[in-house]
């Protein structure tokens, strides 16, 4: 059952808890929503199914959560600050964070920024091109999410475009999202996460590039690389599902 949480900010995020155990919370990648990018790959069944609970929500912007159309709204702070609202709204002081894509990189800026509320992170389909994403690059898809029309468009902005404007999705506040500044942390801040930390990355996918130099640049991780798998089809992916489920049981210890 969906329940909302208001932040400091005045925006409701939406959220929902499911099963028994110790709890994960989960981090969804930009233009999707906590269906679309973990319930319906399956994750609650494997999560609940392990022995965990899920704690999953939709970032502002996004899924059921207010959608705001000023950038301002989008700032990583304030997203990263979502995660342990929610987390507090669900009754827990810590717990693991698992993040996709977009959600990968705001579990590491939750990870960096409140390390006592974070017993392990996963970021999932973020990697290398995680220090040479720019401004202007998130700028460009943020246009083309407002184009009139796609064919003008590169196969990256026409990629994006299209998943923007699914049913239920409001493009307005996506470009407003992807345009706002998101600078990655830099070596030395990712050096100081020592939080055990799993980063996976599928073999083809040319969105997050390979996981090993980020995982490199953190304290205490370890990358793992799903054969065979782009960006879109790693999420569900066995392989993913499997190491995440070791790495947990892991660090529970």
């Amino acid at each position: 059952m969906t329940e909302f949480v208001t932040a400091p900010d005045g925006v409701r995020i939406a959220w929902e808890a499911v099963g028994e155990g110790p709890p994960v919370v989960l981090v969804h990648g930009f233009g999707a929503s906590r269906v679309q990018n973990w319930r319906a790959p399956g994750w609650y069944d494997t999560l609940t199914g392990g022995g965990y609970s899920v704690v999953a929500f939709d970032c502002r912007g996004h899924g059921e959560s207010d959608k705001p159309h000023d950038s301002a709204a989008y700032t990583e702070e304030a997203m990263a600050n979502d995660i342990g609202l929610v987390m507090r709204a669900a009754g827990h002081e810590r717990a693991f964070v698992m993040g996709y894509s977009m959600g990968g990189s705001l579990a590491l800026r939750f990870a960096y920024e409140h390390p006592e509320q974070v017993n392990a992170a996963i970021a999932g389909g973020v990697g290398a091109n995680y220090f040479t994403r720019t401004q202007n690059w998130r700028a460009t898809i943020a246009d083309g999410l407002l184009a009139e029309e796609s064919a003008s468009l590169t196969p990256v902005q026409r990629m994006f475009r299209n998943f923007a404007h699914q049913p239920g999705k409001d493009p307005r506040a996506l470009s407003a999202c992807m345009r706002e500044p998101k600078p990655p942390l830099s070596r030395e801040q990712l050096a100081s996460i020592n939080l055990p930390t799993l980063v996976v990355c599928g073999e083809t996918d040319a969105v997050s590039g390979p996981p090993a130099p980020l995982a490199a640049a953190l304290g205490n991780a370890r990358a793992v690389t799903v054969p065979k798998r782009d960006h879109m089809l790693t999420v569900g992916d066995k392989v993913y599902k499997q190491v995440v489920l070791e790495f947990l049981a892991d660090s529970a210890h």
